[in-house]
């Protein structure tokens, strides 16, 4: 089931950004490779600290000084 499963989420995803491309009279525009890593930071910290204690690290985050 997995690979037919895909496939259908990819075919959701094409014709979501065809439905808009022709809804909005836009042409396609690639959001580029870090898009989605930008676009949840959060999800993607949490992810790595995780990746690491598995590893058997002891992580502390802190915000950048702006």
């Amino acid at each position: 089931m997995g690979p037919k499963k895909a496939i259908v989420a990819v075919a959701a995803s094409m014709l979501t950004a065809v439905y808009h491309m022709l809804r909005d009279d836009a042409p396609y525009r690639d959001l580029g490779f870090a898009y989605f890593q930008q676009a949840d930071r959060a999800r993607l910290a949490k992810r790595a600290v995780a990746r690491l204690q598995q590893l058997g690290y002891t992580v502390t985050l802190t915000t950048p000084a702006a």
